[in-house]
Order: structure tokens, then sequence, then C-alpha cells
């Protein structure tokens, strides 16, 4: 019958004792193949040292917070970024629809293309208020420009004391006089 390793390493195994001693050839006794080894630094000995206890605890607390730090300007910063991007657009769209009222007493007077600043100004607004959003406007004969503000509550940065972000968005459209482009 052919032995297998397994068979082989279990053999061996009853043959040697326990570990750390070698069989005693002829003897059937088993004897230490050497002294025990000593502990080496880091090992247990049976004594603690005083000066290590809650070295780890403090290291984990500081990484925590690190951590906790990192999340919330990911996740809040990621909304703030939407929420700034928002706020330019509705900017931009407030301007343009301030950019649609004309002096139309002008254009009948002269022949010359202008904005009607306070009219402009005031649907910028009226756009801005319609959308319940905050912000600015100004206007002027050739250009309309609309600043928005949004704030954006934190979740994660709360934790830190950062309630809220604030973000704004600015956007100036100008009057363009003279045929389309072909």
């Amino acid at each position: 019958m052919r032995m297998t390793p397994a068979d082989r390493r279990r053999r061996d195994d009853r043959a040697a004792g326990p570990p750390g001693t070698t069989p005693n050839a002829g003897q059937g006794e088993a004897q230490p193949l050497c002294a025990p080894p000593r502990p080496t630094r880091g090992q247990a000995t049976g004594r603690r040292r005083a000066d290590d206890r809650g070295q780890i605890t403090a290291v984990v607390a500081v990484l925590a917070v690190g951590l906790l730090a990192l999340a919330g300007l990911v996740v809040d910063g990621g909304r703030a970024l939407a929420a700034k991007s928002a706020a330019i657009s509705l900017a931009a769209e407030a301007a343009r629809a301030g950019a649609q009222q004309l002096d139309e007493n002008a254009v009948r007077a002269s022949g010359a293309v202008g904005l009607n600043p306070p009219a402009a100004r005031a649907r910028a607004l009226a756009f801005l208020a319609a959308n319940h959003a905050q912000g600015t406007a100004t206007a002027t004969t050739a250009t309309v420009t609309v600043t928005v503000t949004a704030r954006t509550a934190t979740t994660a940065l709360g934790l830190i004391g950062v309630g809220t972000l604030t973000e704004t968005g600015t956007a100036t459209v100008g009057l363009v006089t003279g045929p389309g482009p072909p």
C-alpha cells in the first residue's frame, strides 16, 4: 500500500513528539532542542508597560476626526458646487429676462436701440422672486447684471461647526443689435 503525503506527515508528527523537541534516538524520550527563546520587544512578557497604554485610542480619535472632516468636504462640497452651478444658471436666466425690456420710447424717437434700465432691473428681480431666489440686479442701457446668492445647509460639516455654505452666481447679458447669425 502506498502512503500519501498526508499519511507521511501524520507518521512523522507522531514520532517527533511535542513541538520544540526531538526524539532521542533509541531511548524513545523527547529531548528539548534548545532553551526556550526569550520574548522579544513587543511580545507579551506578563508585564505591561504603563507608558504604552491608550496610544492606539488617541491615534484612532485623531484619525476619526480627520476622516469625518474629509467626508464632510466631499459630501457638502459637492452639494455646494451643485448649488453654485444652479445659482449661475438662474442669474443668467434672470439677466436674459431683464434684457428683453427695451426702451421703446428711444427706439421710436431716434431709432437707437437700448434697454430701459428700471424696467430691466424690475423684470430680472421679478424673475428671481418667481423662482424663490435671493439676489440683486443692476441695469444700464446696454447690459443687465444679476447676482444670485444661495445658501446650502451642511450635513457632515455641521458636526464640526459649519452649518451653512454660501454660494454666489453672477451673469451679465449685453444688448446685441443688428442682423442675426446667418
